[in-house]
């Protein structure tokens, strides 16, 4: 199956992806007193790490290389960082705006792994990948608890959005309007999760 050109939707919820999770990277770096080198680095490895990723494994070229604007975004990012105080960021705006990002990313993700012919199944884990793995790797370079060990739902939350994609297939819909549920779905989930801090069943035999 060839892949289709992607939809200015999904093009709209790759930049909002990549610069919301640069913008998660870009302050972790700027709280730990970093250059803006390593705010830089941090912007542009979480903003493109879970797409790049997801390229890699389903045989599509690397996003970011193919669309130069990308880097362009997370280097703008970083620089809008470099010059705001990090107390800004503070609270849970930013964690909104990452859900935001997250759902939108897992709903691209899954949506072009469709389109380059990866069964349903794998193409929504391939949305909860490019949804979540920049997050990991920018958690794990600066040594903090991984996204994946947050107590309220975050991963479901990417899980949603992708199933719901996937979902979309089987029903007469217009792509577009699935993309859209599918995300805001997702964000409902996220953003319910944040302020009452939904959490699934903790493991808890000996």
């Amino acid at each position: 199956m060839n892949a289709e050109v992607l939809t200015p939707v999904l093009d709209w919820l790759d930049l909002a992806g990549v610069a919301i999770f640069a913008l998660t990277g870009a302050l972790v770096a700027a709280r730990e007193k970093q250059t803006f080198v390593t705010l830089a680095f941090f912007a542009l490895l979480t903003g493109v790490g879970g797409g790049t990723v997801r390229d890699l494994l389903i045989g599509a070229p690397v996003f970011w290389i193919e669309d130069g604007l990308v880097a362009v975004v997370c280097l703008a990012i970083a620089l809008l960082a470099w010059f705001t105080p990090t107390r800004w960021w503070d609270g849970k705006l930013l964690d909104v705006a990452d859900g935001l990002g997250l759902t939108a990313y897992a709903v691209l993700g899954t949506a072009k792994a469709l389109q380059y012919g990866v069964p349903p199944v794998p193409a929504a884990v391939m949305g909860v990948v490019t949804g979540t793995v920049g997050g990991i790797i920018r958690d794990v370079i600066a040594g903090r608890p991984s996204i994946l060990m947050r107590p309220e739902l975050y991963v479901t939350a990417a899980a949603l959005s992708a199933t719901l994609t996937v979902a979309g297939e089987f029903v007469p819909v217009a792509r577009s309007a699935v993309w859209v549920i599918a995300a805001t779905c997702g964000f409902g989930l996220r953003l319910a999760a944040i302020q009452w801090k939904l959490s699934l069943p903790a493991y808890e035999r000996d």
